[in-house]
C-alpha cells in the first residue's frame, strides 16, 4: 500500500492498524431516537473513550458517527466490530454499559443486543 506522507501520518496517529474495536453510533435524522439524544450519546461516547485513554493509542477503540444505521427503532443504535454486535437504546446508562463491558472489557452486553452480524475476514 502506498500512501502519501500526510495520509500515512493521519493513519498512524489514529492507530488504525492496531485498533481493537470500532463502534459506530447512529446520530441520524431522528427516526430511531430524538436527534438531541443521539448527539448527547455521541458526545458522551467521545468523552468516555478519551477518559479511558482509548483514543489515538495502540489498542484504541475507533469511533464513527453514523448518519443512519437503518434500524430506525429503539435508538440510538450502536454497532461494534469485530463481531458485528448491534445494540439498541445506546444512550445514558445503557451506553455506559456498552462502553465498560464491551468496548473496554470485551464482553458483549447481551440484554441490549438486537442482532449480530459477524463479517467474513478477507
Amino acid at each position: 500500500m502506498s500512501n502519501s506522507p500526510e495520509l500515512q501520518s493521519v493513519i498512524d496517529g489514529l492507530h488504525l492498524s492496531d485498533a481493537r474495536r470500532h463502534v459506530f453510533l447512529c446520530v441520524g435524522p431522528g427516526k430511531c431516537a430524538p436527534i438531541e439524544q443521539c448527539e448527547a450519546a455521541w458526545e458522551h461516547l467521545k468523552r468516555r473513550l478519551r477518559e479511558a485513554r482509548l483514543v489515538d493509542v495502540e489498542g484504541a477503540v475507533l469511533r464513527t458517527k453514523a448518519g443512519c444505521l437503518r434500524v430506525c427503532r429503539e435508538g440510538p443504535i450502536a454497532l461494534v466490530y469485530p463481531g458485528g454486535y448491534w445494540y439498541r437504546n445506546a444512550a445514558g446508562e445503557n451506553l455506559d454499559r456498552i462502553i465498560d463491558e464491551h468496548l473496554i472489557d470485551g464482553r458483549p452486553v447481551h440484554s441490549l443486543l438486537v442482532a449480530t452480524t459477524p463479517l467474513e475476514s478477507v
